[in-house]
């Protein structure tokens, strides 16, 4: 075994609970950074298109901040929740099928096994071992005939994290707007809120290719390309809109 995949091998063991946990959460939280850095940098964009004042901007951008973030945050926690909810509703009727239609439920998973291939005495042995506890049979029920695997991660959790991370990579647009306001900067502030947003999409591209185990320079130039285009369009909208409105 090679040295990063020994690497990755620790990472991923059980010697590591915190970073395994955190792993499970890590797909939303980007995500969730995705989403909070593209529209707010879109709405700072639309903003300087239309030539507002930072104060304007930040009122803008914190509306959108906190008003998207709590709705991507309980969308998700409802996701996770529907999720969990259905898995149970299946997993309790399987219990009640087992208790009163136990010789339906033995072939079928004396089908299940048979279409992997498994007949005779040993193909009998497998179906005996499996309907012999109860809690086993159900589980494999769910897996192999309704194809279902429980939701482990919290709907709490998940729209927390989501929550979190639209926080977080959502405010770094503003941050020079905020820094202005309160400090006063002889700077082109658009600039560099583009220029740290920018960076933030190389972050989020790169944790992106984490997540979705691909390449990283491919996910990087994907999240810089789709945040860029967001920020453009809503540029040009809000410099139309600046002339006939303003």
């Amino acid at each position: 075994m090679s040295s990063s995949h020994k690497h990755e091998a620790r990472i991923h063991g059980s010697k590591y609970p915190l970073i395994n946990r955190f792993q499970e959460y890590l797909g939303e939280f980007v995500y969730g950074g995705i989403d909070g850095s593209v529209t707010t940098f879109a709405v700072v964009a639309g903003a300087a298109g239309a030539h507002l004042d930072s104060a304007v901007v930040i009122i803008l951008g914190f509306a959108n901040l906190l008003a998207d973030g709590f709705a991507m945050s309980v969308g998700s926690y409802l996701s996770t929740k529907s999720e969990k909810d259905n898995y149970n509703k299946h997993k309790a009727i399987e219990y009640w099928e087992v208790d009163h239609l136990p010789e339906k439920e033995r072939e079928e998973i004396r089908d299940i096994y048979r279409a992997k291939g498994f007949e005779g005495e040993l193909l009998e042995q497998i179906v005996d071992v499996i309907t012999a506890n109860k809690d086993r049979w159900v589980d494999v029920m769910m897996k192999e005939e309704l194809e279902m695997s429980e939701e482990t991660k919290s709907p709490v959790a998940m729209g927390g994290v989501t929550f979190l991370s639209f926080l977080l990579f959502g405010f770094i647009p503003l941050l020079v707007y905020v820094i202005d306001y309160s400090a006063g900067l002889e700077i082109n502030l658009f600039m560099w809120s583009s220029v740290m947003t920018g960076i933030v999409f190389c972050l989020i591209g790169y944790l992106k290719a984490v997540v979705t185990q691909t390449r990283v320079v491919r996910s990087i130039i994907e999240t810089l390309l789709l945040g860029g285009m967001a920020a453009v369009l809503a540029y040009f909208v809000g410099d139309v809109l600046e002339k006939f409105f303003v």
